[in-house]
C-alpha cells in the first residue's frame, strides 16, 4: 500500500513531528526560567500536540502495511533572546512543518495514494490553525514590545491553554 519513496517521507515526517515536540519542550524550559510559568505550559502542551502527531505518522505507516524507522534528531535550540524570539523561531519551524506535509501530499497525489491524501489532509488543516495560533501570539508580542505587565498578561493568557487531544486520524481503506 505504501511504496518505498512515500514510507521514507512519512517517515521522515514522523521524525519531524517528534523533533517538534522536543523543540517545543526546550522552548518550555526556556519560559521557565524566564518565570513565564503560562507561557511554559502552553509550550508544554504544543510538545504532547506535536507528540501525538508523530503518533500519528507512526499509526498510519503500520496500518497501512509499511514499517516504521525512527531516526535521531540534532538537540534543538535551547536558549532565546526573548519571548518574541522565541515565538519568531517557533513561527519559522511551523513553516517548515507546513512545507514538508505539503511535499508529503503532493508525493501521495503523484502516487495516487488516496489513503494517505485523506490521512495527510488532516495535517494540511492542522498546519493552518497552528501556523495562525503562533503568528497570532507573535503579533501580540510585538504590540506588547518592552512593556513588562503586557508580558505578565500574556502569560497569564496562554496559561489557561489545556491539552485536548486531536482526533484520531481516518484509518487507511481495506486493501
Amino acid at each position: 500500500m505504501l511504496s518505498e519513496k512515500l514510507q521514507g517521507a512519512l517517515n521522515v515526517q514522523m521524525k519531524n513531528e517528534f523533533f517538534s515536540a522536543y523543540l517545543y519542550l526546550a522552548i518550555a524550559g526556556y519560559f521557565e526560567s524566564e518565570d513565564l510559568p503560562g507561557i511554559a505550559s502552553w509550550m508544554r502542551i504544543q510538545a504532547l500536540e506535536e507528540l501525538t502527531h508523530g503518533e500519528k505518522f507512526f499509526n498510519f505507516i503500520t496500518e497501512a502495511g509499511g514499517r516504521t524507522d525512527l531516526r535521531g534528531f540534532e538537540a534543538p535550540q535551547n536558549d532565546f533572546g526573548s519571548p518574541l524570539a522565541a515565538f519568531q523561531y517557533s513561527l519559522e519551524h511551523e513553516r517548515f512543518v507546513t512545507d514538508s506535509i505539503n511535499k508529503l501530499m503532493d508525493l501521495a497525489r503523484d502516487e495516487s495514494n488516496h489513503a494517505a491524501q485523506i490521512f495527510l489532509q488532516w495535517f494540511v488543516t492542522e498546519q493552518v490553525e497552528e501556523e495562525s495560533n503562533f503568528g497570532l501570539i507573535l503579533r501580540k508580542l510585538e504590540r506588547i514590545g518592552n512593556d513588562g505587565n503586557g508580558l505578565l498578561r500574556l502569560d497569564e493568557e496562554l496559561g489557561a491553554r489545556t491539552f485536548v487531544a486531536p482526533a484520531p486520524a481516518p484509518a487507511p481503506a481495506p486493501a
